[in-house]
């Protein structure tokens, strides 16, 4: 293989491969980056196993035809330093040779042939979602995602497509987070996806994407990407019983307002106890060091007698920063049972803090 290619680009699509190199064994060939020049493309692509990343470009001049690895972090650490201009790539005896004017460089090579096979999307079932919802479905649901639970369907969201509607569903035990959409057709179905996957499948998607799925992968591609993900085998709960089938105060409220607020209270405290009264919403910290925070807001809420909640500010800051509207509802029954969070089409149910 023989090649140059503009530094901005080659770092680029070294920069995007990152999140899918092993990071903690080099001596894994899935800490490498595959390329493959073929007569007028270049394509390179990373995999940790779980995710996987692939990239074509014909932003690029080929002079051998081939096939190589090469070590992906160390390989962006080399680009990085070299000016903007082109850099040649070319590889001799084993070794991937980098160059640029004066400055030389050799990296070691592995096997190609070793290089993990990636799941084709070809002949999959596809699945039918609007490229932009899915990305803004799946932004609102990655906080409520668990990290590192034992029960591994919850270090993950589902993903339930229904008849009329498609589910995206994330819980970490204390709140779960739901957004609804119309479905546009196409099988029942539920997947579970893991953490990882999503935040990079939002770092690598805007428009025009295609889903496919077997029973093990999810797979995108894109006109520029194709991005496959180990699905998590498991059963994701019944999160439609958690939701509260009616709740006896409902309230819209400002959310620019709320935000205020409550980041006043987290310099002291992260948790933090809500008083609604008649012409006035209380926030005052919890905190065990004797030092204390409040602060109040004007807002008519029609509440008789006082009402307190207590709650984790960040799952409340969370939600509010997910949406867009000036305003949302958050619906109510008892100070020590589960409360919602409403705008639009999403909800996140919050279990309080019992005091």
């Amino acid at each position: 293989m023989k090649i140059t290619i503009a530094k901005s680009i080659i770092e680029n699509i070294l920069i995007h491969a990152g999140p899918f190199l092993e990071k903690k064994d080099t001596s894994q060939i899935t800490s490498h980056v595959f390329m493959q020049a073929n007569d007028t493309n270049l394509t390179l692509k990373a995999t940790d196993y779980e995710i996987g990343f692939c990239v074509t470009t014909d932003n690029v001049t080929i002079e051998e035809n081939g096939s190589i690895t090469a070590n992906g972090k160390k390989l962006l650490d080399i680009v990085r330093i070299l000016k903007d201009g082109d850099i040649n790539l070319e590889v001799k005896k084993d070794m991937l040779h980098i160059s640029q004017g004066h400055s030389n460089f050799k990296l070691p090579t592995f096997s190609y042939n070793e290089f993990p096979e990636f799941p084709s999307y070809q002949g999959k079932p596809r699945i039918s979602i609007e490229s932009h919802t899915l990305i803004e479905s799946l932004k609102k649901i990655t906080p409520a995602i668990d990290t590192n639970n034992p029960k591994f369907e919850l270090n993950g969201a589902l993903i339930d497509i229904k008849e009329n509607e498609i589910n995206f569903a994330s819980t970490d035990t204390r709140r779960l987070a739901v957004v609804t959409i119309p479905n546009q057709g196409g099988s029942e179905l539920s997947l579970i996806i893991p953490k990882k996957a999503i935040v990079e499948i939002q770092k690598l998607f805007f428009d025009n994407i295609e889903l496919y799925y077997d029973e093990t992968n999810l797979i995108i591609h894109s006109e520029q990407y194709t991005f496959f993900t180990k699905l998590i085998n498991g059963k994701f709960p019944e999160y439609s019983r958690i939701i509260p089938k009616e709740t006896a105060h409902n309230l819209t409220l400002p959310k620019a307002s709320m935000i205020d607020a409550i980041k006043q209270i987290t310099t002291i405290s992260t948790d933090v106890k809500i008083t609604f009264l008649q012409d006035t919403i209380t926030f005052e910290s919890l905190s065990d060091d004797n030092i204390e925070a409040k602060t109040e807001l004007n807002f008519p809420t029609n509440f008789t007698e006082p009402f307190s909640i207590a709650i984790n500010s960040r799952y409340l800051l969370d939600f509010l920063n997910a949406i867009n509207s000036s305003e949302f509802g958050i619906g109510l029954n008892e100070s020590n049972l589960p409360f919602i969070l409403r705008e639009s089409n999403f909800i996140t149910v919050v279990m309080p803090i019992v005091i």
